[in-house]
């Protein structure tokens, strides 16, 4: 026979084991006398050489706290739903500790012990036992949903195992309750992953019906290493489970974080095996989710992609354009890469990439570097016929995917008309504006086409894509269309015909699909005789034609737009919105405006700023619209000027700009206004009288 009783037990349990927990059975008369003597003259239990100290210092304090030992009940009970609320709240515990107390029962039976599970607070969760130990413990109240708090049944072994947090074997009489006397107890705790006691597992014996109680000894140390053991390993098992249950967490909630994301992620090995994929990502390999295992990504690239050989040497690579070899077509996307490593940081486990259209890239660019449509068909003001016409009419031509070319003189917005057409044709798409004009001629071809990289000295390693690729599922504007290089001209003509780009370098072609609104304001028929514009390209830009009228034909829209440019300005810059004198009505009304609406626009922000008082006079406006009305008096006996005479006004309004301008000069002093006019006062008051001028 083994000598050593502990030498099977868990290590861990062992060193459990091997302290003060076990007594000696030799004591156990010796600790009745000093309990009668403790409980009949109030002893003190310290004082007794053969007492624990936990054990007596418990006594202590179950006395203080007004504990009855001679009760025949022990405990209180929590309610049913209190129960209920417990056994879910212990459900993992429960459900770990039931199979291992089961797989022990029949020892347990077997050798007249009883097997009990408490959690933290000591409320009996499960027991087992054979029905006679079961019934015993039953009449003292040892049934589950009991409680017995130190305070109530006085010292036991799980009330002191809690306090210790370590295991703990009592003999009867160290038990505060007399019905307890007779019992031999262990009890060991069970801890979670943060070390904090959940639980406590007691194995009790009833020796009342056993004559010699000095027999047991050799089961004292079995019974504490016993239940020690059974303890760690619930407590191990738990902490698998829990642990477990957070990979699974974990695990759950990454997946339902990548699917989320509307970006291709794929998990691969060292050669490309796919691992893991969300449904983006398998969508632009198009395979089923059940196949993915069987592919490896590099299957879709070519064998130099430098995608390829960054998931094999571990390296990151960001936003590198790739063409995706799919079954029936080719795919261009832009790919990122970060490396996955074993623990030891050296070996490479494999990679994450991440993948995106072009298309949706191109997008994101061009929305960030302002290239979007804000203005729509609502937001063009006008109510005269001939921009109603208009409207219309490229209101009917939005909804045809053919190219419209825009005609009109500068500053008539052929610009906002081309965002309004984006807008109702393909309001999702990026809106690419080029201005043809104000491009270099020497990148005005790698701008509009883009480059691959090494193409030419300062390119960029990666290459660039062109304006034409961006506006690809969107609208190309391309303004002043006129300006445009001849020698271009062609190449635009061919992307124009097939839907097609070749970037500058390149060795293939990229499909494209956008829709093409082109404007100018030059006579392109002029110079198609002149050879300076091809006319193939011509009859495909303008296979619709809109033709934008000037402000000078709009009418009352002058002064409509006049009075909106005012108030969003002033709304914006946080001013009083000034009102507009009849005479600088008439003015804004009369003037040719050669700028049309953008040099409307601006005027009317320069009279904001000069106005004072929140009027505006013509003295506010700027200086090219008074010098083209009207002459000063200092030169009235200068030469005729070249002045059309329909756009001139009435010699009574100029009579009033010039009275309310001196006035307003020199702060309504009437003396110096009329010197200032080189009048007399009492003509200037007659002609303030006349007009109604209000000083």
């Amino acid at each position: 026979m083994n000598s050593n009783p502990l030498e099977h037990l868990d290590p861990n349990a062992q060193s459990l084991c091997n302290d003060s927990a076990i007594i000696s059975m030799e004591n156990w008369e010796q600790i009745i006398e000093c309990k009668k003597r403790f409980l009949e003259y109030g002893e003190n239990p310290l004082t007794a050489p053969f007492m624990r100290r936990e054990v007596a210092e418990s006594w202590l304090r179950s006395r203080k706290a007004g504990a009855n030992p001679y009760s025949p009940i022990l405990g209180t009970n929590v309610s049913a739903v209190q129960l209920q609320t417990l056994l879910i709240k212990n459900q993992l515990l429960i459900k770990t500790a039931t199979p291992l107390i089961k797989a022990f029962s029949g020892l347990a039976i077997h050798s007249g012990y009883m097997l009990t599970l408490r959690d933290q607070q000591g409320v009996l969760l499960l027991q087992e036992g054979n029905s006679e130990e079961i019934t015993a413990f039953n009449n003292v109240n040892s049934v589950i949903g009991a409680v017995w708090a130190e305070e109530i049944v006085g010292t036991c072994a799980h009330n002191l195992c809690m306090r210790l947090k370590r295991p703990i074997q009592l003999l009867g009489p160290e038990n505060y309750s007399l019905v307890l006397h007779d019992n031999l107890s262990s009890s060991a705790p069970i801890f979670d992953a943060n070390n904090q006691l959940i639980g406590t597992l007691v194995l009790a014996h009833d020796f009342g019906k056993c004559d010699n109680k000095h027999a047991l000894n050799k089961i004292q140390t079995h019974s504490l290493g016993w239940i020690t053991s059974m303890a760690l390993a619930i407590q191990q098992q738990m902490r698998l489970k829990q642990a477990n249950q957070r990979l699974k967490v974990a695990k759950n909630t990454l997946e339902a974080t990548i699917s989320f994301i509307d970006e291709g992620i794929i998990m691969v090995d060292p050669m490309g095996k796919v691992i893991h994929s969300n449904q983006e990502g398998l969508n632009m390999l198009q395979i089923a989710p059940e196949q993915a295992t069987n592919y490896s990504v590099f299957n879709y690239l070519s064998p130099d992609s430098l995608i390829v050989q960054a998931v094999k040497d571990g390296t990151t690579l960001n936003y590198i354009e790739e063409t995706l070899n799919l079954d029936e077509r080719e795919q261009p996307c832009i790919i990122s890469t970060r490396p996955v490593f074993f623990q030891t940081n050296t070996e490479v486990a494999g990679a994450v990439l991440r993948l995106n259209h072009v298309d949706k890239i191109n997008a994101l660019v061009a929305r960030r570097t302002g290239n979007s449509a804000t203005f729509c068909f609502e937001d063009i003001i006008g109510n005269n016929e001939a921009i109603s016409k208009t409207k219309m009419m490229c209101q009917r031509f939005s909804s045809s995917p053919e190219n419209v070319l825009l005609i009109g003189e500068s500053g008539t917005g052929k610009e906002l008309f081309a965002q309004a057409i984006h807008n109702f044709s393909r309001p999702n798409g990026p809106f690419i504006a080029i201005n043809c004009a104000a491009m270099p001629r020497n990148l005005i071809e790698s701008e509009l086409f883009g480059y691959e990289g090494g193409s030419f000295t300062g390119s960029e390693r990666g290459g660039r894509p062109g304006k034409i690729e961006l506006a690809s599922g969107g609208t190309l504007f391309l303004d002043e269309i006129g300006d445009m290089p001849f020698e271009i001209q062609a190449v635009l003509l061919r992307v124009l015909e097939d839907k097609k780009v070749m970037r500058v370098g390149g060795k293939r072609y990229q499909p494209v699909d956008f829709r093409l609104v082109a404007a100018t304001n030059k006579d392109l028929f002029k110079m198609i005789d002149e050879k300076a514009f091809r006319e193939d390209l011509y009859f495909r830009l303008s296979v619709l034609k809109l033709q934008i009228p000037p402000l000078r034909e709009r009418g009352d829209d002058t002064l409509m737009l006049a009075k909106h440019f005012i108030q969003t300005y002033c709304r914006r810059a946080k001013l009083p919105i000034p009102q507009i004198s009849e005479l600088v009505c008439s003015l804004i009304s009369k003037y040719s405006w050669p700028g049309n609406v953008r040099q409307l626009e601006n005027a009317m922000i320069y009279a904001v700023n000069m106005a004072q008082d929140n009027f505006i006079y013509p003295e506010h406006l700027p200086e090219e619209i008074l010098r083209c009305k009207f002459s000063t008096p200092a030169q009235i006996n200068s030469p005729p000027l070249d002045i059309n005479v329909e756009e001139m006004v009435s010699l009574q309004d100029a009579e009033i700009l010039f009275i309310r301008s001196a006035l307003s000069r020199v702060n309504n002093n009437v003396v110096q206004a009329a010197h200032l006019l080189q009048v007399s006062k009492s003509t200037l008051y007659r002609k303030i009288k006349e007009y109604r001028i209000e000083i």
